[in-house]
């Protein structure tokens, strides 16, 4: 039954969306609603499930989402973005900026979380849209690849470092393995597969990222455009050095872990941004802010549909039809690395968060690792490969991928979708073939 209320709940969202044409916002709570009741969850848990789902994704994501907008918005506007893809474009060349895209997500996916990274990232696909002329799908799909797999198999990532501690794994070979799994997906994903996909059109907000082409002698300097950029990710790199390096009470572990949240590291950079590549450079302040404002109302529709989609995610959790599909495979002969990749698979098909299917997975093949004697390091990075399996409409990453590039919903499945699926086969083949090798 659970299955069935799945598959019936993908399809009538499908159809509200792209036969009926309703709002996805409307759409993703009306199917909530639908699962809620078919489950039979009482009205007031349906409801409550709701409001926890939209809570806890916008809790986590709404101010790194404004200030992320901010922050692209203003390096976009002030020249910044188009100094830095300049740069980028000589280095690499326009018919291979791709792979600089690639090598620039995954640098940044290592210290940073997924919807972080995107936000801070995307400004410069638009900029690099612009001056290079490649298509923003082909230039988005390779930067989105490096941050899912950095995401999914990279400690200290909280889904892989989670998923290590259950089965007791060795962090530094876990994240040693998953750098050798990591770069062949990220090869297919994120090089080869853009190839593919460079004919499907992108229709972003308007107001979102309006990339002004700038003369020379107008940019600013490359130093302080791409320190800009970087602030963030260099302080949340340290917090995440000095938390795995330094002891709980240690002052500078403290301070490093307050500036580098993303909220906070992404305001210091805001701030930053409004001085160097604004005020200093002749511009006033109340311009700043109205151009700002601009931005931030055309990422309002991208907010509510992430957090209905969080709604959604957290009604197929608290209905249980995660937890159904995976007792199905609890007496199991597989493999554990096979087991353990499929439930993830499974469960994230179900309720579409990654974290939750790679925990889930986890709990349920742990008993089976110790006599099986495979390397609790794999089991991590095989579950990891599983979770970020098949991402579709009860993902907020796919809502995020979408709504950014303004594509429809046919060819979010055509680029995300199969994106996703690719490193979840990729990281499964790495997987086995390291097993070969590997030794308790």
């Amino acid at each position: 039954m659970s299955i069935l209320i799945l598959i019936i709940s993908i399809v009538l969202l499908l159809i509200l969306i792209s036969v009926i044409k309703l709002n996805a916002f409307i759409a993703l709570i009306i199917t909530a609603l639908f699962v809620g009741i078919t489950k039979g969850m009482p009205f007031p848990e349906i409801i409550n499930s709701l409001q926890q789902g939209i809570g806890s994704t916008l809790g986590s994501l709404i101010l790194i989402l404004a200030f992320g907008v901010i922050l692209g918005n203003l390096l976009s506007n002030s020249g910044a973005a188009q100094q830095i893809s300049s740069v980028m474009t000589k280095l690499f060349g326009a018919k291979h900026i791709k792979w600089a895209m690639a090598i620039t997500g995954f640098a940044v996916g290592i210290s940073m979380f997924y919807n972080a990274g995107f936000i801070i990232l995307i400004p410069m696909v638009f900029a690099v849209n612009t001056s290079t002329k490649q298509p923003l799908i082909y230039l988005g799909i390779a930067m989105a690849s490096a941050l899912s797999i950095t995401h999914g198999f990279l400690p200290p990532h909280p889904g892989p470092t989670a998923i290590a501690v259950i089965f007791k794994a060795n962090i530094g070979k876990t994240l040693l393995y998953g750098l050798i799994v990591a770069l062949p997906a990220l090869l297919i994903a994120g090089i080869i597969f853009p190839e593919f996909i460079k004919k499907i059109s992108a229709n972003p907000p308007k107001g979102l990222f309006e990339s002004k082409t700038f003369q020379e002698s107008e940019l600013p300097s490359f130093t302080i455009s791409i320190v800009s950029a970087l602030i963030p990710i260099l302080l949340m790199a340290l917090a995440t050095i000095t938390e795995l390096t330094l002891a709980e009470t240690n002052s500078i572990r403290i301070i490093l872990g307050y500036i580098g949240n993303p909220t906070i590291a992404l305001l210091i950079a805001v701030l930053f941004v409004f001085v160097f590549l604004g005020i200093k450079r002749g511009q006033k302040m109340q311009d700043i802010i109205d151009k700002s404002s601009t931005a931030l109302a055309s990422v309002t529709m991208i907010i509510l549909i992430i957090a209905s989609g969080g709604a959604f995610k957290q009604v197929l959790i608290d209905s249980g039809i995660g937890t159904d599909l995976a007792v199905f495979f609890e007496k199991s002969t597989l493999s554990p690395l096979i087991l353990g990749w499929l439930i993830a698979t499974i469960i994230r098909v179900a309720i579409g968060s990654a974290t939750v299917a790679g925990l889930t997975a986890a709990g349920i093949v742990q008993p089976l690792v110790a006599s099986s004697g495979i390397s609790p390091e794999l089991m991590v990075l095989s579950i990891g490969a599983g979770s970020l399996m098949c991402s579709h409409v009860n993902d907020t990453g796919f809502w995020m991928f979408k709504e950014y590039f303004g594509i429809s919903l046919k060819d979010t499945f055509k680029t995300w979708t199969v994106m996703e699926t690719i490193i979840g086969i990729m990281g499964l083949i790495g997987v086995l073939i390291l097993n070969q090798f590997v030794t308790i």
